[in-house]
């Protein structure tokens, strides 16, 4: 919200809802197994992790993006998501599942796209209750690439664990991210 301006002076309110960016990852030439998001303050109400990404999967033009949280590898992941081609839909869970995962939203150097992607981390630091996770992203092969083509995916899930969430790794289901995928952290006020 804008507040009022003074000799030339613009002053901002902060409200409800508003973003405030935490970090930025890019990945360098070699690419990277992953991109972890360390130390998030418990200051925000909300969690947003905006990317636009591809891995260097070499058989299809698309990959899928597992998550984890406060680097727990454990059984305790379930996640469905729904899936749209433009011909055909799908739908698809996990439960008990070690990472979360969202499917055809990377692209890949064999396709030479990136997907789009929003991940919501939904009441991060509250611990009386499991941190629920919504997952929007897609990517366009423009056809398809070994049989697979591009696609839209929505996915939810929870991480079944009351701990506040203080680390995001983020990773590719088949290959590293490639040279050039950007994560962006961003905390929302409640």
């Amino acid at each position: 919200m804008i507040g009022n301006i003074v000799a030339g002076a613009t002053y901002f309110e902060e409200t409800i809802g508003d973003f405030e960016s935490i970090a930025t990852v890019t990945v360098g030439v070699g690419g990277a197994a992953d991109v972890t998001f360390t130390s998030i303050p418990s200051t925000f109400q909300h969690l947003q992790i905006r990317g636009f990404a591809r891995t260097s999967r070499a058989t299809f033009g698309v990959d899928a993006l597992r998550f984890q949280l406060n680097g727990d590898p454990s059984a305790n992941y379930s996640w469905h998501h729904m899936r749209g081609d433009g011909s055909a839909t799908e739908a698809a869970a996990g439960a008990n599942a070690s990472y979360m995962e969202s499917q055809r939203i990377l692209g890949t150097t064999t396709g030479s796209g990136f997907g789009g992607l929003i991940i919501d981390l939904l009441d991060y630091k509250n611990t009386s209750k499991y941190t629920t996770a919504r997952v929007l992203g897609g990517v366009d092969t423009n056809g398809t690439v070994g049989g697979i083509g591009g696609a839209v995916m929505i996915t939810s899930g929870s991480w079944r664990n009351t701990a506040a969430v203080t680390s995001v790794k983020l990773y590719g289901d088949a290959a590293n991210f490639a040279q050039y995928s950007h994560f962006a952290l961003y905390g929302i006020k409640g």
